[in-house]
């Protein structure tokens, strides 16, 4: 409780009291920075395709083939005209590995999508309203049980609004802080949505709470061809348990090889009090009980990329 006091409190604090309009720096930018000192659209992106393959014949130490890809996707469209800025990103990713004869599992499925409009307030704050969507393309199974979907697209979605005041000390910096901010989960599976998966009430396609958000981004070039990207959320729902804070925290490792070739090491952590986990507390491979569990995905890769 004090957390979510504490979110609240600065929060609306700092959204309080700047009494001027400027506009916000770009926070969508995956790639590179965005001179938002030109007026009208400027855009980029990155594509990236990782592929790897390990084939056995006769392999007297043992082990099993796989072959395995992933998919990057990240644009960006920016658009400033005098003291107001609009941020638009998009992001996809997607990946699929196949180990020996078993069917194709997949490792990554994402889309996020994000734009951001605000006006200038002093320096180094800004007037700021975000919108975010999320969610996901394909099916999801708890493999290696490959009936029973766990997810699909639409099945979670989430949708974010939130209205309040950007930070921008740095170009490679901004703290975005919303005490009013209403996010709506929404299953649009009908199986799922009767078991009650992603915290709906069993029966219900949607959820909607309201409470305080944080976005913190950052990002820097360690040395010429290696950028570090960071992205943290955090949202606190006001009504209901409004202590566990819900977490989403994405990392992202470029490093440049030549012009065209990138290796990258992405993480993920997820923590949502909703998303109730299988878990075996006996350890006897038997789920017993469900419950919140911190989730983590790591990506390290290399392949092609084309920056545009």
């Amino acid at each position: 409780m004090k957390n979510t006091l504490l979110l609240f409190g600065i929060s609306f604090f700092l959204s309080t009291t700047v009494l001027f309009a400027q506009t916000t720096e770009a926070e969508g930018d995956l790639l590179e920075e965005q001179d938002t000192e030109l007026e009208g659209w400027q855009t980029g992106g990155l594509f990236s395709l990782g592929f790897s393959q390990v084939s056995l014949t006769n392999w007297a130490a043992g082990g099993q083939g796989s072959l395995a890809g992933n998919l990057l996707v990240a644009l960006n469209a920016d658009y400033s005209k005098g003291s107001f800025v609009w941020n638009n990103a998009f992001e996809l990713g997607y990946g699929l590995m196949r180990q020996g004869d078993e069917s194709l599992v997949k490792t990554d499925d994402k889309i996020d999508l994000t734009s951001k409009l605000g006006r200038q307030a002093s320096e180094h704050w800004y007037y700021a309203g975000l919108l975010n969507f999320r969610t996901q393309m394909m099916p999801g199974y708890n493999h290696p049980d490959d009936e029973d979907k766990i997810s699909d697209l639409l099945a979670p979605a989430y949708l974010l609004g939130a209205i309040g005041m950007d930070y921008k000390p740095a170009a490679d910096f901004s703290l975005f802080l919303s005490p009013a901010t209403a996010k709506i989960t929404i299953v649009n599976d009908q199986r799922l949505a009767d078991a009650g998966a992603f915290g709906v009430d069993p029966g219900s396609k949607s959820r909607s709470e309201f409470g305080g958000y944080v976005r913190a981004t950052y990002r820097t070039d360690i040395r010429e061809n290696i950028t570090l990207q960071s992205r943290l959320d955090l949202f606190s729902n006001y009504t209901d348990k409004p202590q566990n804070i819900d977490v989403n925290w994405e990392n992202l490792l470029l490093m440049r090889i030549t012009q065209y070739i990138t290796v990258s090491f992405a993480t993920h952590l997820i923590y949502d009090d909703d998303i109730k986990i299988g878990i075996d507390s006996n350890d006897d491979g038997e789920i017993d009980k469900f419950g919140p569990r911190v989730q983590f995905k790591q990506i390290l890769g290399i392949g092609l990329s084309y920056s545009l």
